[in-house]
Order: structure tokens, then C-alpha cells, then sequence
């Protein structure tokens, strides 16, 4: 974890564009805000070329786009989602620094290495339920059970 120095602690937070991802940065920065901490926005992407070394079939037939073109694009999007929420934020409260980046890798491995310092790491949910996350992979289960910080993972809301 990180000393609680001039700059607070650090919370990272895996964002995707999802809906659940913005109520996941939505949390980290109320709770950073209420800390005296950061937020590092991380927007996690598998890049085509490792499609094929992940078993997504044979990516060689296929013309992989430019990584740093890919990474910029993701990044950009990662930008206009943490804009979007600090504004509707804004008038709520005091908003913490926000740190934003992209990385390309598998999302749980990724903000489980990241958040290896960190105070704390939030992520959302999409409520696939049991199956659907044994079958597809799950990012909040991913980073709850390897993270070596306490790991929120925000859920969808339940209708009423």
C-alpha cells in the first residue's frame, strides 16, 4: 500500500466504457475524495495480436491495426469517460487528481499488478451471474482473489 504522504494514497480503478465501470470511477472518486487520495483510471484492452495466443483463432490472416493507434484510441476513450463523470460530478464535490492511462494485456492481470501498491482497486460488475463468470472469465473476481489491496467491486443496481 501507499503512505499516506502530501499526496494521498492512490485508488486504482479499471474502467471499460461500461456502465458499470462508471459507477465503479463514481465510487473511487467519492472515496478518494473522502480520503485525501488519487484516482488512477486504467482502461485495460486486448490487443489483436495477442488474439491468436489467447485462443481467439488465428489472428494471421488478419491485418492488425497500428498498437499505438489502438492505444491512443483506447486512451482517448478512457479521457472522454473520466471527463463525462467529472462533470457530473463537479458540483457534488471536491474532485481528487485523476490519473488516466491505457494498457494492453488481460484486464484482471493488468489492474491486479497495477494496484500492487495501491490503497485500494475498484472495478465494476455486470452481474453475468455464476455461470455466466465461470464461462467467460470474470475481471472482479480476477482482482479480488489475486490483489494485494482490499478490491471494491461496485454492482449494478437492483431494480426496485
Amino acid at each position: 500500500m501507499t503512505d499516506n504522504n502530501a499526496r494521498g494514497g492512490v485508488i486504482v480503478c479499471g474502467i471499460d466504457g461500461s456502465s458499470g465501470s462508471r459507477r465503479a470511477l463514481e465510487e473511487a472518486i467519492r472515496t478518494a475524495a473522502r480520503r485525501g487520495d488519487r484516482v488512477r483510471a486504467v482502461a485495460v484492452y486486448e490487443p489483436p495480436e495477442m488474439w491468436a495466443a489467447w485462443g481467439y483463432g488465428p489472428a494471421s490472416g488478419m491485418a492488425l491495426p497500428d498498437p499505438d493507434a489502438l492505444r491512443e484510441d483506447e486512451l482517448n476513450a478512457a479521457r472522454t469517460m473520466v471527463d463525462e463523470v467529472r462533470a457530473d460530478m463537479q458540483d457534488e464535490l471536491t474532485l481528487p487528481d485523476i490519473e488516466v492511462e491505457a494498457r494492453a494485456g488481460r484486464p484482471a492481470e493488468v489492474l491486479v499488478e497495477l494496484a500492487g501498491d495501491a490503497d485500494e482497486l475498484v472495478v465494476g460488475h455486470r452481474g453475468r451471474g455464476a455461470f455466466g463468470s465461470v464461462v467467460l472469465g470474470s475481471v472482479g473476481l480476477g482482482c479480488v482473489l489475486h490483489a494485494s489491496c482490499p478490491v471494491t467491486v461496485v454492482p449494478e443496481p437492483v431494480a426496485a
